[in-house]
């Protein structure tokens, strides 16, 4: 059968740039069954309900800033070492509309951890929703993709086993879900020490997670606790922040009330 050819758009471009780095990592993964029903209640409480995007990102910085290994990395320069982060910046990818094609773009919020939920539910929500021009990581991928494939590749690879430079251009950790859709990703690549997800959210607060992370800077028994951990900070620091945003809104509709 004859087909046709189609050129290579600049973002398709970029995610085969970003697999030619990830392939190479040795990375593993595990997984862990939570019980995030105390998270639920307090989300079903709130009246402008947060994402769980936002949720498990907060979540996740808590987690890191607890557990050094989260956020290391394997550098290359000057010499093979790991490379530790004081805070983290989240990669959180992104599907959006681009030139007539459904595209796959990485934005970073730096400092999770110390933002609130309501921020981070909005720095998610300007990147699905602004102009893909506007969002400077965006912006600056897109110029990237326009140079030849060495430049890229020279780019990237500085870019990565740079120590101090990596975070500022890829972040530390990546989320990618797609939970939404009613589907998971089983074997995600990224060229990041972690990159975590998670499936559908049942009724009961049921849900899988998953952190897929190289075993060159950790060991699986070290991924297990981090998750024990997680579900830990998910119902009870996060579900705590969430209880008192829903206090919050119901304190200000009661003086809304109270003044008309």
């Amino acid at each position: 059968m004859r087909g046709r050819a189609l050129k290579l758009s600049g973002p398709r471009r970029l995610v085969g740039d970003l697999m030619r780095f990830s392939i190479g990592v040795p990375r593993v993964s595990v997984q862990r069954q939570m019980n995030l029903a105390a998270l639920q209640q307090a989300r079903n409480l709130a009246a402008n309900r947060p994402s769980w995007m936002a949720l498990f990102l907060k979540g996740y910085a808590l987690l890191a800033m607890e557990t050094p290994e989260l956020r290391r990395a394997y550098v290359k320069l000057p010499r093979p070492q790991l490379y530790e982060y004081p805070g983290n910046i989240a990669s959180v990818a992104h599907e959006r509309e681009y030139e007539g094609e459904r595209v796959v773009l990485l934005s970073l919020i730096k400092n999770p951890e110390r933002r609130t939920i309501v921020e981070l539910g909005a720095s998610l929500a300007d990147a699905r929703t602004r102009p893909v021009l506007e969002i400077k990581e965006f912006r600056r991928a897109l110029k990237i993709a326009r140079a030849p494939a060495p430049i890229r590749w020279l780019l990237m690879w500085l870019g990565l086993n740079i120590g101090r430079q990596r975070a500022r251009h890829f972040g530390t950790f990546q989320l990618s879900v797609y939970s939404g859709l009613g589907a998971e990703s089983l074997n995600p690549l990224t060229p990041l020490t972690t990159l975590f997800n998670y499936g559908p959210i049942s009724d009961e607060g049921l849900v899988t997670v998953r952190i897929h992370y190289d075993h060159r800077v950790m060991d699986g028994a070290n991924v297990a606790r981090a998750l024990e951990r997680f579900e830990k900070i998910l119902n009870c620091e996060v579900a705590a922040e969430l209880a008192s945003l829903a206090e919050s809104e119901t304190v200000d509709r009661e003086m809304r009330g109270a003044a008309r």
